[in-house]
């Protein structure tokens, strides 16, 4: 693919980030697309504000979107454009979707200095033991759980992924 398609699908997720975060104050200045096969298929933008939903990212909503047109889970034969460096949470959901390669604009230190966006905290946490968390985490019930897990196991019917 040519460097100026690839720069027209960053400049179109810079343009959602400047609707979300300027033109309709729907959340943070955050968009992003997702293409396949060097069409756009779908596109999101931030709405933490507006939908009282912190997952409410853009990356989050092109995801989500994509696999409903799509109809598939596996987003393996896709690229995501994303007008800055995806949180954690969105990373996460791009290794679960099975996207290969990501293009981005602005950097987690631009998102952290120019508008306060500091995931680094979210970053050291999850290197530290389960133990040594801000977030506490208590295991309870793990024999009624992995009942439910073996039973799962068994079923041939499942679908992979």
């Amino acid at each position: 693919m040519s460097q100026d398609k690839h720069l027209g699908f960053l400049r179109r997720a810079i343009a959602l980030s400047s609707r979300a975060g300027l033109e309709f104050c729907t959340g943070g200045p955050f968009g992003a697309v997702i293409t396949k096969d060097e069409q756009i298929v779908s596109e999101g933008m931030n709405r933490v504000v507006v939908s009282h939903d912190p997952t409410w990212h853009a990356e989050m909503e092109a995801i989500r979107s994509a696999a409903v047109k799509l109809q598939t889970f596996k987003l393996d034969a896709c690229t995501l454009y994303t007008s800055a460096e995806p949180c954690p949470m969105c990373l996460a959901a791009t290794y679960w979707a099975g996207i290969k390669t990501i293009y981005y604009a602005a950097s987690v230190d631009d998102a952290a200095l120019y508008g306060g966006f500091d995931d680094s905290f979210i970053y050291r946490q999850l290197q530290l033991s389960k133990d040594q968390r801000q977030v506490r985490s208590t295991q309870l019930l793990q024999e009624e759980a992995a009942q439910v897990w073996q039973l799962y196991q068994a079923k041939s019917d499942k679908v992979p992924y």
